[in-house]
């Protein structure tokens, strides 16, 4: 239940840190939601490696959030650049 939990937190960050991202991001909403996923399931491997939280467990929202604006900006640096 931990990864279908993280799953659904990470489209919701998606969507919240695009809202935050300053600028025009020229994704849509689908990879908007991928990268969100990824940016909460990075979040949780990075605490689950770091002793924030215990196996199974997900990362909370904030983590999320932070985790899927971290992802989406590496993103838009690397599409920038092509």
């Amino acid at each position: 239940m931990g990864i279908i939990w993280t799953i659904l937190i990470g489209f919701i960050a998606g969507l919240a840190a695009r809202a935050l991202l300053p600028g025009k991001q020229a994704m849509g909403f689908i990879l908007t939601t991928v990268l969100g996923i990824a940016g909460s399931l990075l979040a949780t491997y990075l605490g689950q490696a770091m002793g924030w939280y215990t196996a199974g467990a997900g990362a909370d929202f904030v983590a999320s959030v932070v985790g899927a604006v971290v992802v989406l900006a590496i993103y838009g640096f690397i599409a920038r650049r092509r």
